[in-house]
């Protein structure tokens, strides 16, 4: 199967470099420019990922991935050369699936290209349990090994950060973690991490899992300590 790229980027050297690369790779590569051109080329071709570029004329890269991930699943990598740690935990909170900072390391990129769409591709087949590597809790089954997670045998996405904190809290159900304690056990990919980047995934899983966000029942929060995996 031949995924569908596009790379969302006005910089044209780093364009040009993003679409023959992976082009070269065996992707279908689709390049835009702005967010105008990108939401025409979404409304007539089904794109599989997105490479999303933060700093583009007249338009915020992060609220373009918030507005993309408000409608769909598609997997998005931001691609920026801003250094400061808050656009990171930002884009985490907008729902960007990976981020990477310019000049881009392509052989690295691909990797992360690669993994991403195992994810998705997992998220998407049926699923066959191997219970010494599964997690239940009310209605979710989580299968740690396959990365899968499921609502009454309705695939979720999870993205890489959002896994690696379920299977962290999981791992340890009814008992409190500290923040730093999780940033140590999950590996996302961010030079200066600090409290706020938990916090931010905490509230992402709680908008995707729980019945009311706002009265979490599965991530609870321990006031002063850090949070709990309650789950049932």
């Amino acid at each position: 199967m031949s995924y569908h790229i596009l790379v969302v980027e006005d910089e044209v050297v780093t364009r040009s470099k993003l679409v023959g690369y992976f082009e070269a790779e065996g992707y279908q590569v689709s390049e835009a420019e702005t967010g105008a051109e990108m939401r025409s080329i979404l409304a007539e071709q089904k794109v599989d990922l997105i490479m999303l570029d933060i700093n583009l004329p007249g338009e915020d890269g992060l609220l373009l991935a918030r507005e993309l991930r408000s409608q769909s699943n598609i997997g998005i990598i931001l691609v920026t050369g801003r250094t400061d740690s808050i656009d990171r935990i930002v884009g985490l909170e907008m729902g960007a699936d990976d981020y990477v900072t310019k000049p881009v390391e392509l052989r690295e990129l691909l990797v992360r290209v690669k993994n991403l769409f195992w994810r998705m591709s997992l998220a998407n087949e049926p699923v066959e349990l191997d219970e010494s590597n599964v997690v239940r809790f009310g209605e979710w089954t989580f299968d740690i090994q396959r990365r899968a997670l499921s609502n009454n045998g309705e695939p979720v996405k999870l993205t890489k950060a959002e896994y690696e904190l379920l299977v962290a809290l999981s791992s340890y159900p009814n008992t409190v973690l500290s923040r730093e304690r999780i940033l140590n056990m999950i590996s996302h990919r961010v030079d200066a991490p600090n409290d706020r980047t938990i916090d931010v995934l905490i509230r992402r899983m709680r908008a995707k899992m729980e019945v009311d966000p706002k009265n979490p029942q599965i991530f609870v929060t321990v006031h002063g300590e850090g949070y709990m995996f309650a789950g049932d």
